[in-house]
């Protein structure tokens, strides 16, 4: 088995890699810049990480155009970036990217760091989105990829516990992009609201 790790220099996503680092499992990181305001500290975070860590050399995909006409709060700093945030076919637009990528490398699936249920607040974080897409996939790609979910029961306290656990550190999940976090995204929150936990 082996997948194409969809990675943004974030915990969850870096936190899949070590795993499958540790079993192991191939992997391939692909970094996809949808136009994201975070892009380029995501990008430059994403290899850093990757290198201290002894994860595969990801793969950089430049779908910028997609941001510059889906406007959110995650790809138009007019807008705001927490109240915003919901960006129509991203998460599709990931699983889309990933299975090409995957079917080009010869991957068996995508992975994809969505966490628990109850911490969603889009569709395309949710069970139902994610049965589609892969039949979807299957249609279009003539074979079935299947997509991962690795962190699907664990919410940002248990990522946060295990990627500590495992030596994680340097990584990036500001959607605004700025060297300090912002403090207000719902990447932000996350960690803010888990510290609770």
């Amino acid at each position: 088995m082996s997948f194409v790790n969809l990675v943004s220099g974030g915990l969850d996503s870096t936190l899949i890699g070590v795993m499958a680092k540790e079993d192991h499992i191939d992997h391939f990181p692909l970094f996809i810049d949808y136009g994201q305001r975070a892009a380029a500290k995501e990008w430059a975070t994403c290899q850093s990480v990757h290198r201290q860590l002894g994860l595969p050399v990801p793969t950089r995909m430049d779908l910028s155009g997609f941001g510059q006409v889906i406007a959110s709060g995650l790809t138009n700093v007019s807008m705001d970036v927490k109240e915003d945030a919901f960006t129509p076919g991203r998460n599709l637009l990931f699983l889309l990217m990933g299975s090409a990528y995957a079917y080009q490398v010869g991957a068996s699936s995508v992975a994809i760091g969505l966490l628990a249920e109850q911490f969603s607040l889009f569709p395309d974080q949710r069970q139902p989105f994610l049965v589609q897409a892969e039949q979807a996939i299957a249609a279009a790609m003539g074979r079935q990829i299947k997509v991962l979910t690795p962190l699907i029961e664990f919410g940002k306290a248990d990522v946060v516990r295990l990627a500590t656990e495992k030596g994680v550190a340097g990584t990036y999940s500001c959607h605004t992009g700025n060297s300090q976090p912002c403090g207000r995204c719902i990447a932000c929150l996350e960690f803010q609201f888990n510290e609770g936990e």
